[in-house]
């Protein structure tokens, strides 16, 4: 089934764009399951649009590598595998780690105060029972950090790496839902704490270490995840 989300657009921009934007965001923040079919008849129901703008924006996310295109113009969510995860975190490493270092280096004293507060409110929505506002204070927290590196070339690309990201914020969320208040977010706010202290200390190489660490400790999770969904044994190695 859809996301309940999604509803009428508006007209002050055009709806072909705020079709595209609120399925954009729904895919980043992990609304669809992996390999969920978005058909164009129910999304332009979904919208109260007429079935052009749709096919439009499931066009521009086709070309991002946010969904995958069939031959009659509907689409589908990538599907999850260990090879793929690996992948896009192996890039957002690079990337957000770099992004991260310069931050240390440029950030504004009314941008750390930003920062500080998006990780508060983070904290705080790990005791409540709405995990999607928790992943989004989350995201809120990462790219106010990734704005005050001051390189609108890095900001573009994770912004794409986190798009693809999605159907494995779906996983996540699936699988933090029942567990809210359980204080399974607590490593993820260690790490965010160590973030914000190299941070305020302008110390560039500990603040990359920490996201570097922040994204890689997802990742290990995320594993796991994608191998009992795919039917195979989680590695127990510790490697």
């Amino acid at each position: 089934m859809l996301d309940n989300s999604l509803g009428p657009v508006s007209s002050r921009i055009t709806i072909g764009d705020r079709v595209y934007l609120q399925l954009r965001d729904a895919l980043i923040t992990g609304r669809f399951d992996p390999g969920q079919a978005l058909t164009i008849a129910a999304l332009a129901k979904s919208f109260q649009t007429s079935p052009m703008p749709v096919r439009e924006a499931l066009r521009r996310l086709g070309a991002e590598n946010a969904v995958e295109m069939a031959s009659n113009g509907s689409a589908c969510v990538p599907t999850v595998s260990v090879e793929r995860l690996d992948d896009i975190c192996r890039a957002r490493v690079a990337i957000e780690g770099l992004a991260t270092q310069l931050a240390a280096e440029t950030v504004q004293p009314h941008e750390m105060e930003a920062i500080e507060q998006s990780m508060a409110e983070h904290e705080a929505a790990s005791t409540k029972a709405d995990v999607y506002d928790m992943l989004l204070r989350n995201r809120d927290f990462h790219f106010r950090i990734y704005s005050a590196s001051r390189s609108q070339v890095l900001a573009q690309l994770i912004d794409s790496l986190w798009l693809r990201y999605g159907p494995y914020m779906r996983m996540l969320s699936s699988y933090i839902a029942p567990r809210m208040g359980t204080g399974l977010h607590k490593p993820f706010a260690n790490h965010h704490h160590a973030i914000v202290a190299a941070l305020r200390q302008r110390d560039g190489a500990a603040a990359r270490e920490h996201m570097i660490a922040d994204i890689t400790g997802t990742q290990a999770l995320l594993q796991d995840l994608c191998r009992a969904e795919t039917g195979l044994s989680p590695d127990i190695s510790g490697k």
